[in-house]
C-alpha cells in the first residue's frame, strides 16, 4: 500500500524520523513545520493522511485540526494527532474530529501502522460517500 502523507510538526527532527519510518513502508512524505504552513501545502499536494503535532508555533495541530474538518474539500481528510498528548487534547482531538493518536515518543512500527489502518479507512470513506444520504439503522 503506498500513499501520501502530509507529516506537520515544529521539530525538523521529528519530522525526519516520521518522514523516514514512512517512506520505508512506500508512502511518500510531504512535511510542514506548523499547522499555517500545512493550510497552505495541503491544497497542493492533497494527501490521503495528515499527522499533526499538538504543540506548533502561529496554529496548532488541534486548531489546525478543526480547520481541515470544517473546509469541505478536506472534511473526510484522516487525520492522525502524533505528539506527546494530554487528556485535555486527547478530549479536543475527538471533539474537531480527530481519527487516531500516537503519543511521543513512538514506535515506528505503531506510526506505520495508524497510517496503514487511515489509510485503508480514507480509501472507503472516499468509496462510500455518495451514499451517505440515508441512515439505515432505523430499528
Amino acid at each position: 500500500m503506498s500513499g501520501r502523507v502530509l507529516v506537520v510538526d515544529d521539530s525538523e527532527v521529528i519530522r525526519q524520523l516520521i518522514r523516514v519510518n514512512l517512506e520505508l513502508e512506500g508512502f511518500e512524505v510531504v512535511t510542514a513545520a506548523d499547522g499555517a504552513e500545512c493550510l497552505e501545502v495541503i491544497r497542493r499536494v492533497k494527501p490521503d493522511v495528515v499527522t499533526l503535532d499538538v504543540m506548533m508555533p502561529r496554529l496548532d495541530g488541534l486548531r489546525t485540526a478543526a480547520r481541515l474538518r470544517a473546509t469541505p474539500d478536506t472534511s473526510g481528510l484522516p487525520i492522525a494527532i502524533v505528539s506527546a498528548c494530554t487528556p485535555a487534547d486527547l478530549d479536543l482531538g475527538e471533539a474537531v474530529g480527530v481519527d487516531g493518536y500516537l503519543g511521543k515518543p513512538f514506535d515506528p512500527a505503531d506510526l506505520v501502522a495508524l497510517v496503514r489502518r487511515l489509510m485503508r479507512a480514507g480509501e472507503r470513506s472516499e468509496a462510500f460517500r455518495p451514499e451517505r444520504t440515508e441512515r439505515t439503522d432505523r430499528g
